[in-house]
């Protein structure tokens, strides 16, 4: 219909579906995927004739997500909590080596069934969040590899659906063990934890005077850092989500950026719908063939990308004295991130706990290194590796 072409209508109608995947997310508590739900959904309605193939295209933010991709990415380096990093350096340690294993044995084994390219479509959106499939979808329509988006497009729907309940599980015997210690020991207080809550508000300290951080002068200063990104990478040939991350890190630590730069701009809700808009219309050429097709691929990418998050987990675990069960859900938060990370330690300490005073013990244990867990591998490695990898290709 000529109507779903007016660009205010190809919003509203791509605004319904993300709006239907919001509903299942809060429903489901997070164990149903946002982007699971849009994505599928989002093909079935192509494929049925439902959506025309133009949509997303008709979309006026689909161009806004393109040119929002560097200044978010610069955004997601001055959310970088390094006071609570620094306080859980065995978490961060431990949430890397999940991550870096993962990408070695997917590296290493999957292009011997099918190929490296795949791999490499499979292990950035394995490790990471949205950006990291925009980075590798961005890089695979490049050279022409269509058909290859869909794999990280599938990956990154589905991979909290078997993330979650399996650091659930880690997390719930963990918990016992707290609750073991708690009640042998004739008290309920927490280990020594973290006050995630005042750290996280914490408001860095910035040369720039409060009365100057109004919307436009925030946005002015992360389109300052991705136009440099930008400009770094076309001079050095590295990709400039690198160069974005690092601008967005350093400038924290010098204080031109604030934390948290979009949230206090306003404007990072309609920069994520923006990216996530865009990110769609690199789908628009999957078949229904190719996505059973890449199936096989896929099961395989998540098959062995999670035992190597596992056993990464493990090893890191074993080798900072950490509780198995307390260590491997941390690696696991590669697979879901924020907010899975937080409902599922207020979920495991509230089924656990027999009162109040056991459940803030088990969730001021947990949630610490879970946060950090996700801070460290969705918000910045992940992007990392994403942005070093599709280069290979």
């Amino acid at each position: 219909m000529a109507v779903m072409n007016e660009p205010v209508v190809a919003t509203m109608l791509i605004l319904l579906l993300l709006g239907v995947g919001e509903f299942f997310s809060i429903k489901s508590r997070a164990r149903i995927p946002m982007l699971l739900v849009v994505m599928v959904g989002y093909l079935v309605l192509l494929w049925t004739g439902v959506f025309p193939k133009d949509l997303v295209g008709s979309s006026a933010l689909t161009a806004f997500g393109g040119l929002m991709v560097a200044p978010l990415i610069v955004h997601m380096g001055t959310m970088v909590p390094f006071k609570l990093l620094k306080a859980q350096i065995r978490a961060v340690f431990i949430a890397l080596c999940g991550i870096i294993v993962a990408t070695i044995l997917v590296l290493l084994t999957v292009p011997l069934i099918f190929d490296y390219p795949s791999a490499v479509a499979g292990i950035g959106p394995l490790t990471g969040g949205t950006i990291a499939f925009i980075l590798t979808a961005d890089r695979l329509q490049e050279l022409g590899l269509v058909s290859l988006v869909t794999i990280p497009a599938l990956v990154i729907a589905i991979q909290g659906l078997i993330g979650m309940p399996l650091a659930t599980h880690y997390l719930r015997r963990h918990a016992y063990h707290i609750k073991s210690k708690l009640s042998s020991s004739g008290n309920a207080e927490a280990a020594a934890a973290t006050d995630v809550a005042s750290i996280m508000d914490t408001k860095r300290k910035t040369w720039i005077p409060d009365k100057y951080q109004t919307n436009i002068m925030l946005l002015l200063q992360l389109f300052i850092g991705g136009s440099i990104a930008v400009y770094l990478g076309n001079l050095t040939g590295i990709s400039f989500s690198l160069w974005a991350l690092i601008v967005g890190v350093v400038g924290a630590l010098l204080g031109f950026y604030n934390d948290k730069m979009m949230d206090r701009s306003n404007s990072f809700g309609i920069a994520m719908v923006g990216l996530i808009i865009y990110s769609l219309g690199a789908m628009n050429d999957i078949t229904p063939s190719m996505f059973v097709g890449y199936i096989p691929v896929i099961l395989t990418i998540m098959i062995i990308g999670i035992t190597g998050i596992i056993i990464g987990g493990i090893l890191a675990s074993k080798l900072m004295k950490w509780d198995l069960n307390k260590g491997v859900p941390v690696a696991l938060t590669a697979l879901f991130g924020f907010p899975g990370d937080y409902i599922l330690c207020e979920e495991v300490s509230r089924s656990v706990a027999d009162n109040e005073e056991e459940r803030k013990a088990i969730f001021n244990e947990i949630l610490t290194p879970m946060l950090v867990g996700g801070f460290t591998t969705v918000t910045t490695a992940s992007i990392v590796i994403a942005s070093i990898l599709v280069q290979t290709i």
